[in-house]
């Protein structure tokens, strides 16, 4: 099996479990490809396994890897969306942050995930995507999210309306900080935190949640994951934010936003111990209350 490995810069209290990844790596004996400016960064820190290559870009990495090891946070594993596209490859993460709901092995369990990756004991968690369309073509060719796309305010300025359509009918005009939608995937991350419902991740629906909206019946909107969807600001502030996952770009409020699911997804590697559900109850603490024992 060949891996490649991507990750961010670190402090010095991961370099143990960094340079953990690297031996167990090389004690299976597995061809390992390393993300360049990782490497440049963790080169003179950790020893490295024999043979190592790197590569640069999704075209490089695209027919050389057969998984994509994320060492790092959720954040770290949203990063890896830009190099596995639309190929196919598997992703797993390692979590050296803190909740990791994508990056779920946890830094005491590396060993034992990798062997479960090299013994075939895991399955592939396929997660829907969000892409955006708009006039400007913001993103580039990286209008894609995994976890959600957001209108914002910017900086200090007052209060957003942004004018919701699905299919081209009206659903309403929020009156609000923003708007986030979110897919099954996002919605245990900002859309949680600004009073959004858990979704199961197959249950094919987006949320459309609003961020401090100024009218309080105002709820979060469970959708099909099959509509399309169009957003038009107005504000008093002549430019607004849109984020794609950890990407965001300043655009002008005439600028009309246009969202649906996209025609690819990604797969996220589940080791076969693990469940949806699992995940859930750890990183929620759900359970514990101690009138359950």
């Amino acid at each position: 099996m060949k891996i490649a490995i991507y990750g961010r810069e670190f402090n010095n209290t991961v370099l143990p479990y960094v340079q953990e990844v690297f031996n167990v790596l090389e004690h299976f004996k597995v061809q390992t490809i390393i993300f360049e400016k990782y490497h440049q960064f963790i080169n003179d820190k950790v020893k490295l396994p024999a043979g190592y290559v790197t590569f640069s870009n999704n075209v490089e990495l695209v027919g050389q890897a057969d998984v994509l090891l994320s060492l790092g946070g959720d954040g770290t594993l949203l990063d890896t969306l830009s190099l596995v596209r639309d190929s196919g490859i598997p992703v797993i993460g390692i979590n050296f942050g803190r909740l990791g709901f994508l990056a779920s092995v946890k830094k005491e369990e590396i060993k034992g995930a990798i062997q479960a990756l090299l013994n075939n004991q895991y399955t592939l968690d396929r997660r829907s995507l969000l892409s955006l369309k708009s006039e400007n073509n913001l993103f580039g060719d990286e209008n894609f999210a995994l976890n959600d796309i957001t209108i914002h305010r910017r900086d200090n300025s007052a209060m957003m309306i942004i004018h919701a359509y699905m299919d081209d009918e009206f659903v309403n005009s929020y009156w609000a900080d923003g708007l986030i939608m979110a897919t099954p995937t996002g919605s245990t991350a900002y859309s949680l935190s600004c009073g959004g419902p858990i979704i199961f991740p197959s249950s094919q629906s987006f949320v459309i949640t609003p961020v401090a909206p100024h009218n309080l019946n105002v709820r979060p909107l469970i959708i099909p994951d099959n509509v399309s969807l169009t957003f038009e600001v107005e504000a008093r502030s002549s430019k607004f934010l849109v984020s794609c996952d950890s990407r965001t770009e300043t655009v002008d409020r005439t600028v009309k936003i246009h969202l649906r699911k996209a025609n690819f997804g990604v797969n996220l590697i589940r080791l076969n111990k693990e469940s949806y559900l699992t995940t859930l109850r750890s990183k929620l603490l759900w359970g514990i209350d101690t009138r359950n024992y």
